[in-house]
């Protein structure tokens, strides 16, 4: 169906939306365990199909829609998602939501995301439900599938404005090979990862009016030297999954080494991060990575006088990112080697970065022990295994420093003895 767009289709849509739509390649996440079901557009129905195929057999279930988010503010566009996904709970339990991205193979920045949703007893009052919800953003399209006499699915683009609809697109659904690259890994570079400091401040400094706390942490950033060097003392990070023991070994080495201990994000913006916890994706991770740059040149300035040792840095910034952006299997993730492991240029690189690890059962009784309050992340590590491994799996493949693996399972003593003897091995330090 060829249906040209007047200029309030396209504003209402959103133009990163709807140009070259039928040339995006769609997924949909159904299980953690299995991979994404990957299917292509075209205006005819030329393309494979397979109707013994696990896509036409999810397609046939119900009634079923999607919403994609799409904008030309990414701030806007994050809030949008996050407003999206919670209305998106709130549907009758016989609704089945699943995560959709449409994208651009191997094209960065190509990824649009969205929700595919069921309704087995094919209830008006669901339509009407995704009606309102695209009413409320201009960069929501909404999305319907249907079966055609031959058995071929098609995807229908409408616009929904005034109480009325009108379908922009109708395209035939054909069946598409699995992307190099897992598709939200094209999203993933100034997104949730910062490799530089401008483009994390950028995000703070475009959602300061909606967060007026972000002008505290860009202000402060503001105020940081990023034109010194790390000084000639040795800097060691530490990392790892929390109850590792990170906090118990960073107090015994900077008593054996007499070094400053820092942590990220410092003290001067720690106390904000419950304010941006709560924030999407975008916006609290680009408040911790310039946490890091905060951090960094105070590294900078101690390490011209002792051993810096830091309590996590951006090593955790990133895996735990990745990780978390990343859905599905371990497989998904980057490759080893790619750009997103590589420790950002402009920022004060460490001379050794130690993973401590302990088993899963161990971690779980000590958290069980400490009786701390954790974050949504650290509930999610403990509930779900495969996240975990992700997380681990991520920073195995850190590069640029590396993580050397510290085993932490052993008594606090054994476990400072071995980290010691890897720092005298790597570094050039002093002891007491």
């Amino acid at each position: 169906m060829n249906v040209r767009c007047s200029r309030e289709m396209a504003q209402s849509l959103g133009s990163a939306l709807y140009k070259e739509w039928a040339k995006r390649i769609f997924a949909i996440e159904c299980s953690n365990n299995l991979e994404p079901l990957y299917f292509a557009l075209s205006p005819t129905c030329e393309g494979p199909w397979d109707e013994n195929s696990r896509l036409h057999q999810l397609l046939t279930r119900g009634q079923t829609y999607s919403i994609c988010i799409a904008s030309e503010n990414r701030i806007q566009g994050a809030e949008s998602y996050a407003h999206l996904r919670d209305k998106l709970t709130r549907l009758p339990e016989r609704c089945r939501v699943m995560e959709l991205m449409a994208f651009s193979p191997n094209k960065q920045g190509s990824l649009i995301k969205g929700f595919l949703v069921q309704d087995d007893q094919n209830s008006k009052g669901t339509e009407r439900v995704l009606q309102d919800l695209v009413r409320e953003s201009g960069q929501t399209s909404l999305c319907s599938y249907t079966r055609d006499d031959g058995g071929r699915m098609w995807q229908r683009l409408r616009l929904v404005t005034d109480g009325q609809q009108r379908e922009i697109f109708s395209n035939c659904i054909s069946l598409a090979e699995r992307p190099e690259l897992h598709p939200s890994v094209l999203n993933i570079k100034n997104s949730v990862v910062f490799c530089k400091y401008e483009d994390a401040y950028a995000v703070l400094e475009e959602c300061a009016e909606l967060i007026p706390k972000a002008k505290d942490v860009l202000q402060l950033a503001d105020q940081c030297n990023r034109t010194s060097r790390k000084g000639p003392f040795p800097v060691i990070v530490i990392e790892g999954l929390d109850a590792t023991g990170k906090s118990t070994l960073t107090e015994s080495l900077r008593e054996s080494i007499q070094a400053t201990l820092l942590k990220s994000p410092p003290d001067s913006i720690g106390h904000l991060r419950k304010t941006f916890d709560a924030e999407p994706p975008l916006i609290r991770r680009a408040f911790y990575a310039l946490g890091n740059y905060i951090t960094a040149s105070i590294i900078a300035s101690e390490s011209e006088k002792t051993p810096v040792i830091v309590d996590r840095f951006w090593h955790s910034t990133a895996a735990y990112a990745i990780a978390t952006e990343v859905s599905g299997k371990v497989a998904n993730l980057p490759p080893p080697h790619h750009e997103l492991y590589q420790w950002p240029q402009d920022l004060v690189q460490a001379d050794l970065v130690l993973l401590l690890t302990v088993s899963a059962e161990e971690r779980v009784r000590r958290l069980e022990r400490r009786g701390e309050m954790r974050t949504k992340e650290e509930i999610e590590l403990e509930a779900n295994s495969l996240f975990r491994q992700k997380v681990e799996a991520t920073y195995r493949r850190m590069e640029n420093p590396a993580c050397v693996v510290v085993d932490a399972s052993a008594s606090k003593e054994e476990v400072l003895k071995n980290a010691l003897l890897v720092i005298e091995k790597c570094c050039v330090i002093e002891r007491t």
